[in-house]
């Protein structure tokens, strides 16, 4: 349901200027992203994704916020890949609750061929029940995303966290360029790109302000911008830290909706710590997508059921497209 009036679309942001639009009145800043919401999408229409983790820990990575990582004590077991027939089960479960977006992400540093397979059956699978399909599944090379794009995929993950400047406190076991370039590989690939970052791992305003512009001067702006709220995990490196102002976490929607007009912003991890009100502010400021209802197979789900009174409360609705 993209209405997109926009043909010109700025990918030039310096660091001044996205500091600039961050520090703004808050209410200029959230009138100016209204706007632009309206002029590229419908008003008050929210697209639904349910993630699904289809292969969880033992990640070797040590991505300082991540209960999946292998370097930390958090709980989390290596799992094996979960089986097609599961698969299609829960996504089946996310289209009847209302999602239109089914999404997959499995803890590897980079799929291996057998892997990937799978993967591509599952993608397979879902693209039959009418739904889009996206998997996260860490770096990819360009053959990697030529095969999943022959498979159907609508839409690949593969997150920024934070700005160039800051990534080195966060992640130690892959460089910034290498998230860039599988980011370049998706894209050759003619696959909608799915990326965003974190908020709350310690960054300044500065450092806010370099993810943003970093995603927004992509040569072609992601399709799909998740912006998460660091949930702290007992166990990470990352635990215990101040969680951000919420007026700031909205600051930050707003200019990724100023700056990245056509792309659907979404609010992703961290929501369950998030008031209505807050929320409600998020979706004002431009956010027009969520991840939500999590263990849809149970029969009694009280996410679920709360975010659909939000909705009702607000008058939104979810977009069917």
């Amino acid at each position: 349901m993209q209405i997109n009036k926009k043909t010109n679309i700025k990918t030039d942001w310096t660091k001044d200027e996205t500091v600039s639009l961050l520090s703004q009145p808050f209410n200029d800043l959230l009138f100016t992203a209204q706007k632009v919401h309206r002029d590229n999408f419908p008003a008050n229409y929210v697209q639904l994704s349910t993630l699904m983790n289809i292969k969880t820990g033992g990640c070797p990575e040590d991505c300082a916020y991540c209960p999946q990582s292998a370097h930390y004590d958090t709980g989390v077991e290596a799992e094996k890949l979960i089986n097609l027939k599961d698969v299609l089960d829960q996504a089946m479960a996310a289209k009847d609750n209302g999602a239109t977006r089914f999404c997959m992400g499995a803890a590897w540093r980079q799929p291996k061929q057998k892997d990937l397979e799978q993967v591509m059956a599952m993608v397979e699978a879902i693209k039959k029940t009418g739904m889009e399909t996206c998997v996260t599944l860490g770096m990819l090379s360009i053959e990697q995303a030529k095969e999943l794009k022959s498979a159907g995929l609508d839409y690949y993950n593969h997150n920024l966290d934070c700005s160039p400047e800051y990534y080195s406190k966060i992640i130690t076991t892959r460089d910034y360029q290498e998230r860039l370039d599988t980011l370049k590989h998706v894209r050759e690939a003619d696959i909608n790109v799915c990326s965003g970052g974190i908020i709350g791992m310690g960054e300044d305003e500065n450092d806010r302000a370099g993810l943003l512009l970093t995603l927004a001067n992509m040569p072609n702006q992601p399709q799909s911008v998740p912006i998460n709220m660091l949930v702290q995990v007992e166990g990470t490196p990352l635990n215990n830290r101040d969680k951000p102002d919420a007026i700031d976490f909205v600051r930050i929607i707003a200019a990724a909706r100023i700056m990245m007009p056509a792309s659907y912003v979404r609010l992703s991890a961290g929501r369950n710590e998030m008031s209505d009100e807050m929320q409600a502010l998020c979706f004002l400021a431009g956010a027009n997508s969520i991840f939500y209802g999590e263990n849809l197979l149970t029969t009694d789900n009280p996410q679920l059921k709360q975010d659909k009174l939000l909705f009702e409360r607000l008058g939104l609705e979810s977009s069917q497209h």
